[in-house]
C-alpha cells in the first residue's frame, strides 16, 4: 500500500503517475471481518462514488485488533512532542470489526 494511488490513464512514456484522489488497499487476516470491498469508484477509478476512507481509519482498525488504543497512546516526535498513533478524528472502520 502506497501514499497513491495510480492514474486511470497510461501517459505518454506508457506508465502512470501519482494519484492521490483514489488508491486501494487489500487487507487479510488478523480478525478482520472479510469478503467484502468497501467504498466505489467511477469506472476509471478516476474519483470516489461511495464511501471514502482515509489511511488514519485503516490504521485506527488495525491498532484496535491489536489491543491498542490509538487514541490513548502516544510517541515522542524527533522534537519530544508526543503524537497519537493515529489523528483523532480517524476511528476504526465497523465495517471490519
Amino acid at each position: 500500500w502506497g501514499e497513491f494511488g495510480r492514474t486511470p490513464r497510461i501517459n505518454k512514456d506508457a506508465g502512470r503517475d501519482h494519484w492521490p484522489q483514489v488508491g486501494g488497499a487489500l487487507l487479510a487476516g488478523g480478525g478482520f471481518r472479510t469478503g467484502q470491498v468497501i467504498g466505489a469508484t467511477d469506472r476509471l477509478g478516476a474519483e470516489i462514488t461511495e464511501r471514502p476512507i482515509h489511511f488514519g481509519e485503516v490504521f485506527a482498525s488495525l491498532y484496535k485488533f491489536m489491543g491498542l488504543d490509538p487514541h490513548a497512546i502516544t510517541l515522542d516526535d524527533f522534537s519530544g512532542r508526543p503524537q497519537y498513533l493515529v489523528d483523532q478524528q480517524h476511528h476504526a472502520l465497523p465495517e471490519l470489526m
